[in-house]
């Protein structure tokens, strides 16, 4: 298979994993998944007491700068570790 496959794999296994990641964890799927499928972020900071919204978006602001390519290799390896911990 090639990277798009296994990123669209692995991003299916993440909503079959049968106990629930850290929120560290979850950020860092998130932010990874974002950097894959749509590249360096966009748009405003959220503001306010949306403190989900400020998390997810400086997560993903983080990875600014890593290439789609290696953000979804490192989304597949991530994956791989969470399903050996929580499958």
């Amino acid at each position: 298979m090639g990277l798009i496959e296994d990123f669209n794999t692995a991003v299916s296994q993440s909503k079959e994993l049968t106990k629930r990641p850290s929120n560290e964890e979850l950020l860092e799927l998130y932010s990874l998944f974002k950097q894959g499928s749509e590249g360096d972020v966009t748009g405003e900071r959220p503001g306010g007491f949306d403190f989900k919204a400020i998390a997810k978006h400086d997560a993903w602001a983080s990875k600014k700068g890593v290439s789609k390519e290696d953000a979804m290799q490192q989304y597949i390896e991530l994956m791989k570790k969470l399903k050996e911990q929580y499958q």
